[in-house]
């Protein structure tokens, strides 16, 4: 019989449930979602099941993060949907905690990651990344996590979060997972179900373009003018805009003229009125990836 995740929304629960598991000697995994879940998110939960850990699904569609009230009241909330796809999948929690939970009165903190937030969504999205960060430490500390698991899907989100966990002595291990993809290649996100039939259509062409921009890069090529290309390639292919599109080291995300050291290509495109990202590993020259 497949098991439904218990829906807790106090914290005072969370915790408590948490200590139990502790006393049992048992670790705990999170896995962060603002919900929508979709085969990616639930992929997560499963690895984090695989562990032997206890499992705490959140779902927090968090305001801080948006840069616009539009795109935060178009977000999908889908409760009792998301807890329907968990079933069987591993989790026992689904934490759903309210907005005074996460941002009571007079909450004035907030965490933000120097370097690794700068260029690509950081560009475009000023804020975006210390809201992400800060209720990213708050779930980590109200969960007392071991471990975490996030999709490289948000590759700079990752970086981000791994750093943060770090820098702070959280003493939790943030876990990235390899990419869920369409047979097309779309990645998977919350945001394609708001493309429309003909967009939906048109959005493999930026994995496609990426996957030729990386063969090229692996055989040495330039970066500075491949990447001109494949902008003009995917624009003419139907997307209507290209944020970025750049090659950045994969540690630290510095940039890259080559790929002479383990890297990513990362880029984020708009197409329908709907913002995509999306990144692909890219092997140094000679080899390490």
């Amino acid at each position: 019989m497949s098991t439904s995740p218990e829906i807790v929304r106090r914290l005072p629960d969370l915790r408590a449930r948490v200590a139990a598991w502790r006393a049992e000697g048992h670790k705990v995994a999170v896995v962060p979602t603002m919900g929508a879940l979709h085969e990616g998110h639930l992929s997560l939960v499963r690895q984090a099941a695989a562990t032997g850990a206890k499992v705490i699904v959140t779902l927090f569609v968090n305001p801080r993060q948006f840069n616009s009230a539009a795109d935060l009241a178009a977000y999908p909330r889908t409760e009792q949907e998301d807890a329907t796809k968990l079933i069987g999948q591993g989790a026992q929690i689904l934490y759903v905690p309210d907005g005074e939970t996460m941002y009571p009165p007079g909450f004035a903190t907030n965490v933000a990651v120097e370097g690794l937030s700068e260029g690509l969504c950081g560009t475009y999205r000023p804020g975006h990344f210390t809201g992400m960060a800060t209720v990213v430490t708050k779930l980590f500390t109200q969960t007392s996590a071991d471990l975490a698991y996030f999709g490289e899907k948000d590759f700079q989100q990752l970086r981000i979060v791994q750093r943060l966990a770090a820098d702070l002595d959280l003493q939790i291990e943030v876990i990235g997972c390899t990419t869920v993809r369409e047979a097309d290649g779309l990645a998977l996100s919350s945001r394609n179900t708001r493309l429309s039939a003909e967009a939906r259509k048109v959005a493999p062409a930026l994995h496609a373009e990426m996957r030729r921009v990386v063969s090229a890069l692996e055989a040495g090529a330039e970066a500075a003018a491949l990447l001109s290309d494949a902008i003009g390639r995917i624009v003419a292919g139907g997307y209507q805009a290209v944020e970025y599109l750049e090659l950045r080291a994969a540690d630290d995300l510095a940039p890259l003229s080559h790929a002479d050291r383990p890297a990513r290509l990362l880029a984020a495109a708009w197409l329908g009125g709907v913002r995509l990202i999306d990144n692909l590993p890219v092997t140094a020259i000679g080899g390490a990836r």
